[in-house]
């Protein structure tokens, strides 16, 4: 039966969804501005310290005491490690790289979990599912042309970014059925207790500025929305439904490279950035008729 306009999965979830990709593209232009001349370290101990004090709270009220308690423990650590790294090399290739082509870069993470679904998840890739990845390998070599802003030896830090995303995100279907509250939290207290231990070797000593501070503390308040409304997104529409509204959040990043760093991507970068939407795009409308099949 169809849905009506009144009652779709869409007029709930996408407001929430939509917000996350603000909350997120806000998030990794507050990183670029601060890892220019901070700590990476620092930075990264901020995004997810900030998270584990919003999500903590908020999984114990919704959830009870015994939010964090989980018959899979050692496969919550590795994803949540999956996306520490992805976020440690994510900051640390925009602190040389330009912020709208440096996210689009990490929408490749599809394509490594197309490449690894066989071997990790059993699922042998379909012939739609291996043209989107080259598709969208075609649409990054058309940005890493010599003489772009993205020839860089850091863009190899995004590369790792969107194959850590991938593994992440691939974990985080080997865990379907655990509660979301217990998975946020995982993802928080991994990173924080993580950066907290490695802070000291990382952080060199240097006065921290009102402004500076304030933004470490907005950072750790837009992650933990941001995650926050996608999973309350997700609790209310499919994932395939959602997944092609992922892209907007590039307009947002070109946005703020514009209006904050002075970047715009050239006619060819927009060109492969166009690619690697249009194959992304094209790959979660595979999936939903799939779904619907």
């Amino acid at each position: 039966m169809p849905h009506t306009a009144a009652d779709h999965p869409l007029r709930r979830a996408l407001p929430l969804f939509l917000l996350a990709g603000f909350c997120l593209s806000s998030l990794d232009a507050t990183a670029k501005y601060l890892v220019r001349d901070h700590s990476l370290f620092l930075v990264v101990w901020a995004r997810y310290a900030g998270q584990m004090l919003v999500v903590t709270p908020w999984a114990w009220h919704r959830a009870g005491p015994g939010f964090w308690r989980t018959q899979r423990p050692s496969l919550h650590l590795v994803r949540s490690a999956c996306l520490l790294a992805a976020t440690i090399c994510f900051f640390g290739g925009l602190r040389y790289l330009p912020l709208a082509e440096g996210s689009a870069i990490t929408f490749l993470a599809p394509i490594f979990i197309v490449i690894l679904s066989q071997p990790m998840l059993g699922e042998r890739p379909t012939r739609a599912r291996w043209a989107a990845s080259v598709a969208g390998f075609l649409g990054i070599l058309v940005m890493l042309r010599p003489g772009s802003a993205v020839f860089h030896p850091a863009v190899l830090l995004l590369f790792a970014a969107a194959l850590t995303n991938g593994l992440y995100q691939i974990f985080t279907r080997k865990l379907a059925g655990e509660d979301p509250r217990t998975m946020l939290f995982y993802s928080a207290l991994v990173g924080t207790v993580a950066m907290s231990l490695a802070l000291p070797w990382g952080f060199a000593a240097e006065a921290i500025s009102t402004r500076t501070g304030a933004l470490l503390v907005l950072l750790g308040l837009l992650a933990g929305l941001g995650h926050w409304c996608v999973i309350g997104a997700f609790q209310r529409a499919p994932a395939t439904m959602l997944t092609p509204y992922t892209y907007l959040q590039l307009v947002w990043t070109t946005l703020y490279g514009w209006l904050i760093f002075g970047q715009m991507p050239d006619r060819w970068s927009a060109v492969g950035m166009t690619v690697i939407v249009a194959s992304g795009l094209a790959l979660a409308l595979h999936e939903r008729r799939r779904r619907r099949v």
